[in-house]
């Protein structure tokens, strides 16, 4: 069977990914690039956590070590809310590329795992990319099987992380927490909903 480069966004979400490949006689490489992560701090929790689940496993992991928080926020400043088009888009490509240039014949990625992904956006941008660097992308559909490896990634310890990844997605999360909080004051004292 061709090699398959397995892009790695997080070790939580590598857990069911991982498992089921191996099931089905697939034998992956890992592979770590992810320059929208951020702030450092985040980047290197989730590096580092992945770094010592691999080892764990044993799981061959290659690694692009770019913090790329510059060249990220510039690439998406613009139009912040369409910052997933480009995030997906340009870690496929490097997967592609890193392929292609390492003898893998196929290639695919972990965010295939979560439902609160999009996995056209992603299955696009894997597909586009395969084909200008002449790999296969195979769209696993690992999702049916993201609460199993949400639950083993919890019972081992690893480092959960709270939001997708960019500083965008951090300001969500924070944002949509504290709209939650006002609702419920605000239905607390019976004012019924916020307009925040």
């Amino acid at each position: 069977m061709p090699a398959l480069l397995l892009h790695i966004c997080c070790a939580p979400c590598s857990v069911a990914c991982v498992k089921m490949l191996r099931e089905e006689g697939v034998e992956p490489v890992g592979f770590w690039y992810n320059p929208n992560i951020h702030p450092f701090q985040e980047y290197k929790a989730r590096r580092d956590t992945l770094r010592r689940y691999a080892q764990d496993i044993g799981l061959a992991l290659r690694e692009e070590d770019f913090y790329g928080l510059r060249q990220f926020t510039a690439a998406v400043a613009q139009d912040s809310d369409h910052r997933c088009g480009y995030c997906y888009a340009c870690r496929m490509e490097r997967t592609a590329q890193y392929a292609a240039e390492n003898g893998f014949d196929r290639f695919s990625t972990t965010l295939l795992v979560s439902p609160y992904q999009d996995r056209e956006l992603i299955c696009a941008a894997g597909a586009r990319m395969g084909e200008t660097y002449g790999v296969e992308f195979v769209p696993y559909d690992f999702r049916p099987r993201f609460r199993e490896g949400q639950e083993e990634a919890q019972a081992l310890g690893l480092y959960m992380q709270k939001y997708c990844g960019c500083v965008y997605s951090e300001e969500d999360r924070f944002s949509n927490r504290r709209k939650k909080e006002l609702h419920k004051l605000h239905k607390a004292q019976g004012k019924g909903r916020t307009q925040c």
